[in-house]
């Protein structure tokens, strides 16, 4: 086996074969950015999307090693919306576990104030459109996984 820590395929004469996938959960930072007058930052999933291309979304990364989560978030934001964050406060934890394509993370939810001036697509490999939306006019289609942050972030704009 290897020892990278982040190595995701077994390999070797006890091992299962190298294509088998390791079956232990990742870690992912997603975060909601918002301008703090009730607007939200959603991307739109490009052809060349990982997954449910043509969806809206909000950020998200994996978590590197040696990484705090709040350091992850402001790292990925920097990626994926060329900004950095003006306030990273974390909202709720969910266990996610999908079916196709297989997999299973643990998911870091944060709601990242930025300035909706400096946000542009940092990746456009991956999205090909943004957005600044009122909770209550999002697009759609939206990713099968943002309900349940938008979920987290209207109950911590409650408290």
């Amino acid at each position: 086996m290897s020892n990278d820590p982040t190595a995701n395929v077994l390999a070797g004469p006890s091992q299962p074969g190298a294509d088998q996938v390791r079956r232990t959960p990742n870690v992912s930072c997603v975060f909601i950015c918002h301008d703090g007058d009730g607007r939200v930052l959603l991307a739109r999933r490009s052809a060349g999307a990982r997954d449910e291309p043509g969806a809206w979304d909000c950020g998200a990364g994996a978590l590197e090693y040696g990484e705090s989560f709040e350091t992850a978030a402001a790292r990925e934001v920097g990626e994926e919306y060329t900004t950095r964050p003006l306030t990273i406060e974390t909202i709720g934890v969910r266990n996610v576990l999908r079916e196709e394509p297989p997999s299973h993370w643990v998911a870091v939810i944060f709601a990242v104030g930025v300035d909706p001036t400096e946000a542009a697509i940092g990746e456009p490999h991956k999205f090909d459109e943004l957005g600044w939306f009122s909770l209550d006019s999002l697009p759609s289609p939206m990713h099968s996984q943002l309900a349940e942050s938008i979920r987290l972030f209207r109950a911590w704009q409650e408290v």
